[in-house]
């Protein structure tokens, strides 16, 4: 067995835990702790969190979607493969060595996703963007935790609470849809949806895609104009 060799560590804001990036031959694991966050051999779900929701707005016209949370890449990836040139991408990601990584150690996992002209990275917190955006995205991704309740930040439980998806709410236009992962069910957070003034869709998907592997969930929130 090959050893896991540590690459480089970033601190997260607001937290003292920090996050800790690994290699094993070709294969990456981010990690916080004993967790595991991510790792470059199960990108199932990022893949289908991508695709699935840039399908649902691809019609629109100029669509802009934001992305909380930029991972290793993949959900930008899957995103631009499914949008037009007239899209654009915005991924707000709190963490400066996370896109340091994706820029350098990571870039080819996922083709280069950030090198698209229709990418635009910001360094900051999504709540913030949320909080001050209205009317401004066709479609809002957030993969920052392992379902609604903070993980890596307890500051990000605001972003599953009514107040934060009243914001998400806002920052939506007509028939924009907001998509959250999760790695389980929450019948509670599906209430909070609908409380919002969401129309919710709830769908399984797979950690390694048609390949199998552990069940996961996204909510498909569509903004109710």
């Amino acid at each position: 067995m090959i050893p896991w060799e540590f690459i480089d560590s970033a601190k997260i804001p607001g937290n003292s835990d920090e996050m800790r990036l690994y290699k094993r031959g070709d294969e990456f694991s981010i990690r916080v702790g004993n967790c595991e966050l991510m790792n470059s051999r199960v990108y199932g779900s990022e893949d289908a969190l991508g695709e699935m929701t840039s399908a649902k707005v691809a019609k629109h016209p100029g669509p802009r979607l934001l992305i909380g949370g930029l991972g290793m890449g993949y959900t930008v990836a899957a995103a631009l493969k499914r949008l037009r040139a007239d899209a654009k991408i915005v991924v707000a990601e709190l963490v400066p060595t996370v896109v340091q990584w994706n820029r350098g150690p990571l870039a080819h996992l996922a083709g280069h996703p950030l090198d698209d002209e229709r990418v635009t990275v910001r360094e900051i917190d999504v709540a913030e963007i949320l909080r001050s955006e209205k009317l401004a995205y066709d479609a809002i991704m957030l993969d920052v935790d392992n379902g609604p309740e903070g993980l890596t930040r307890k500051r990000n439980d605001w972003l599953y609470t009514p107040e934060g998806l009243k914001a998400a709410f806002k920052a939506l236009r007509p028939e924009g849809v907001l998509a959250v992962w999760s790695s389980s069910p929450d019948n509670a957070f599906v209430r909070r949806l609908k409380q919002a003034g969401f129309k919710v869709e709830e769908v399984a998907v797979r950690a390694r895609g048609t390949h199998g592997g552990a069940h996961y969930t996204i909510w498909f929130a569509t903004h109710a104009s």
